[in-house]
């Protein structure tokens, strides 16, 4: 609580000045809170000239102000004025911008799922966590959605969707989760781009590019407990699947099975990573929420998929002296 945070401040302040360390403008109050979850948080960082410029600008946004912003076209330099105009959407070839109606319906189903299941995966990060995953989903695919219609009504290609998705992802869903979210949309768009609809060798290269990118970032690896513990099988599986000539549903429906198995398994891991890792032991038993999520969202893509591209399924291809189950 306020009170609370202000005593802390107070002994902090005192062993700065004994430090000999000069405070700039500092903050107190709730500005990262996460649900359900006590405690506080202190961030110490060092000015130089130019940073100290920006820390002490005047700000405005949903989650921080500080001092007094104009609004657009009031007190602007004629500079800056851009800044408060959208950027024009990159130009897109029409069967990329049909695409993207497809691109779209998939947002909109995900957002649909997560609504439907955002208490249950709380549930499952209350046990080892805070129990915001579900509520960070839920918000993060809101957003996403809604970014996705603004960008469909303004022609935007499927690439430019997804990436502008994966923004909006981010900036509304907050955690890791959000940010790794976010970088996956932005990853896949990225690749797909906007000059031809999204197939199946672009979307899987976009979703292994995405895995690489989301281990770089968080510094995790397969067997951590985290939602890699399904990105990774599934990607792999897709991959393996449409070089061997599948089409994308097919391809996709085979991998998502692969992600809900792998999504189960975590049940039986350790986090290593994450704010669950100090209750390692209490999460044994059950599968991690950001795994979960991402399995769910996997078999609701392949729902999207099968509703647009009806179809019998193609035929594996068994060797001699081989069988499938």
């Amino acid at each position: 609580k306020s009170e609370e945070l202000f005593v802390v401040y107070r002994r902090v302040r005192q062993l700065l000045d004994e430090a000999g360390i000069t405070v700039v403008e500092s903050e107190v109050g709730e500005l990262v809170t996460s649900f359900q979850m006590a405690g506080a948080s202190l961030t110490l960082f060092w000015l130089d000239e130019e940073l100290e410029r920006y820390w002490t600008a005047p700000a405005s946004t949903p989650a921080f102000r500080k001092g007094a912003v104009p609004e657009a076209g009031q007190g602007a330099a004629p500079g800056e004025q851009a800044e408060y105009e959208r950027a024009e959407l990159p130009a897109a070839s029409a069967a990329s911008r049909e695409a993207a109606e497809g691109v779209q319906a998939v947002l909109e189903a995900v957002k649909a799922v997560l609504d439907e299941n955002a208490a249950e995966l709380g549930r499952l990060d209350s046990v080892a966590g805070d129990g915001d995953h579900g509520i960070g989903m839920q918000r993060g695919a809101t957003a996403a959605a809604a970014a996705g219609r603004e960008a469909l009504a303004g022609g935007a290609g499927a690439g430019t969707l997804l990436q502008l998705a994966g923004d909006a992802w981010a900036d509304r869903a907050g955690g890791t989760s959000g940010a790794l979210w976010g970088m996956a949309l932005r990853t896949i768009g990225a690749r797909v781009g906007d000059d031809s609809p999204p197939d199946a060798v672009s979307v899987s290269a976009g979703i292994a590019e995405a895995g690489q990118k989301i281990m770089q970032f968080g510094k995790a690896s397969l067997g951590d407990k985290t939602l890699l513990d399904v990105l990774l099988p599934f990607s792999d599986a897709l991959s393996e699947h449409v070089g061997a000539g599948f089409s994308l549903r097919a391809a996709w429906e085979r991998a998502a099975e692969v992600a809900r198995r792998s999504a189960d398994a975590t049940a039986q891991m350790l986090p290593k990573m994450g704010r669950a890792r100090p209750l390692a032991e209490k999460s044994h038993g059950t599968p991690d929420p950001g795994a979960v999520s991402m399995a769910l969202v996997a078999r609701t893509v392949a729902r999207q998929l099968n509703e647009r591209e009806p179809g019998p399924e193609p035929q594996e291809t068994v060797r001699e002296g081989e069988t499938h189950a």
